[in-house]
């Protein structure tokens, strides 16, 4: 798949353009389905937070509020009981998957579960732009500080990609710079801190920082 992955969304003209250019068309002309399952894995997430996701409410207004030309729901944990012969061609004929943020090792749980983790790979047309959790998913690991679903075995995510990312840099007064570096020398894996201007593009292995803002790469520890 074609990745962009994204603290906060599609937040700046930057990172606008760069899902455009992922997509080769304008996003009034793309069909999308958003993913709200890992949500329910984070205690500060709800019914009500996932209504405003699919609503495109205002705090989700850089992601399910664009102007898609179409938008779907996907939710992974309903996968698993209505079979694959239903959900996977919603997602075949979906131009971009818009994954939420909440806990990424419950979303990590449900890809596996429903079976899109093992999809990705026959995917190569699609669009992800994940929010967060929804990015974080994709890396190799994501550190004990953003763990927060009880029955998480450990920090170890999808590894799609082979860096980790630390979200929402200088958002909250704990997501500081400092914290940042604490918790990438503990990875083993190279990593990116990056704030709510800035997305992580991956196209065919090559990577590259679309930014307005703030960010930092993090070679790899040892």
């Amino acid at each position: 798949m074609k990745l962009l992955l994204t603290s906060g969304g599609v937040t700046n003209p930057s990172i606008h353009s760069a899902l455009e250019e992922l997509l080769g068309k304008p996003v009034a002309e793309s069909h999308a389905l958003c993913i709200p399952t890992a949500q329910w894995g984070h205690p500060m997430c709800g019914p009500a937070s996932v209504r405003g996701l699919i609503a495109a409410g205002p705090t989700w207004q850089p992601q399910t509020g664009l102007g898609w030309s179409s938008l779907g729901v996907l939710e992974l944990t309903a996968l698993p009981t209505i079979g694959a012969d239903r959900w996977v061609p919603w997602v075949r004929e979906a131009d971009v998957l818009l994954v939420d943020g909440g806990d990424a090792t419950y979303l990590c749980h449900w890809m596996r579960e429903s079976g899109l983790a093992d999809l990705l790979p026959s995917l190569a047309d699609k669009v992800w732009v994940g929010v967060s959790a929804g990015s974080m998913v994709l890396t190799p690991r994501i550190g004990d500080y953003f763990v927060e679903w009880p029955s998480a075995p450990d920090d170890r995510t999808l590894g799609v990609v082979d860096f980790s990312i630390f979200p929402h840099l200088d958002l909250f007064p704990t997501n500081t710079m400092a914290r940042a570096e604490r918790w990438a020398a503990d990875l083993g894996v190279p990593s990116y801190a990056i704030d709510e201007q800035t997305a992580i593009k991956v196209v065919d292995g090559t990577v590259e920082v679309v930014s307005e803002g703030k960010w930092r790469h993090f070679e790899r520890s040892r």
